[in-house]
């Protein structure tokens, strides 16, 4: 069963679908490798690591959620800290 559908362009250049980018975790820049398995053409994530990759992979959790003021006072700590 097909998980979406993709059209050529004149130019020989394809989307991918957003279900499918999700599925193989790329995002743009990202290189995909295309081979066959006998009659099926296979295409695959390379692999290489995008920074969203090793980012998901550090901090599985997503980071609490701040307020502009808590925000505000951590650029201020961390500049004096910079800065000294």
């Amino acid at each position: 069963m097909a998980i979406a559908h993709s059209k050529l362009t004149a130019e020989g250049q394809i989307s991918v679908h957003a279900e499918i980018c999700r599925k193989l975790g790329i995002s743009p820049g990202s290189i995909l490798e295309w081979g066959d398995d006998e009659e099926k053409i296979v295409v695959r994530r390379v692999g290489i690591y995008t920074s969203e990759d090793v980012h998901r992979t550090l901090f599985p959790e997503p980071p609490k959620a701040r307020t502009l003021a808590e925000m505000k006072e951590g650029v201020g700590r961390y500049s004096k800290m910079i800065n000294t």
